[in-house]
């Protein structure tokens, strides 16, 4: 069976979403997550695709097996399928999205002004270069 690639779209201005992206790449041993900004034209064409709003910069969207999950939930699927420890985290899935989303909403709207926002998306480094689909 062929091994199949996840994708994460993400805020490439957000210095919170740009950490989340050095985290995964850091702690997904299997490399099978890639990324896009969802300001790229690829990001852009995700949402189009999915049918989500293209101007929704406040959530991270993850891409698995033909499905996609944002907000809280997509945060834990990535904790999942990066194995390890991290897999315990998704015990917290048993927490209501109605309870889980608020707090990410939360976080959302506070994270520019807490974690800061760079210019514009930064490029990746060479060596990790081929994980993301908007270079």
């Amino acid at each position: 069976m062929q091994n199949q690639k996840q994708v994460l779209l993400y805020d490439g201005v957000c210095n919170l979403c740009n950490g989340m992206v050095r985290f995964v790449i850091r702690w997904d041993r299997k490399k099978d997550i890639l990324f896009a900004s969802l300001q790229s034209e690829t990001g852009q064409d995700y949402l189009r695709k999915l049918g989500l709003p293209a101007d929704d910069l406040n959530t991270l969207v993850y891409i698995k097996a033909g499905k996609h999950f944002i907000r809280s939930t997509a945060v834990l699927e990535v904790l999942k399928d990066m194995g390890g420890f991290w897999r315990l985290l998704y015990i917290f899935i048993i927490i209501p999205v109605c309870l889980r989303d608020p707090v990410y909403r939360l976080v959302a709207c506070m994270r520019y002004r807490v974690f800061g926002k760079r210019d514009s998306c930064k490029l990746p480094s060479p060596e990790i270069q081929e994980r993301f689909l908007d270079v």
